[in-house]
């Protein structure tokens, strides 16, 4: 999902995106809906949260154990 896409639903949840990365603004997202702001992560595809809508791009972001940017 881009970042476009992101700020859409951040506003139709009503977060406001300002100048927030696209992690940052899932976080967000993320606490707005109730749930944990654990997004990206996830490690070696391991999470429990499998009703998470950013499951997919948290997995394609997501740092293997060990790793640190």
């Amino acid at each position: 999902m881009n970042l476009d896409q992101v700020r859409t639903i951040a506003k139709s949840r009503g977060v406001h995106p300002g100048k927030l990365s696209k992690s940052d603004l899932i976080k967000s997202i993320q606490v707005k809906e109730g749930n944990f702001d654990c997004f990206a992560s996830a490690r070696n595809g391991e999470c429990d949260q499998v009703e998470c809508s950013w499951r997919k791009d948290c997995f394609d972001v997501a740092q293997p154990k060990g790793r640190q940017s």
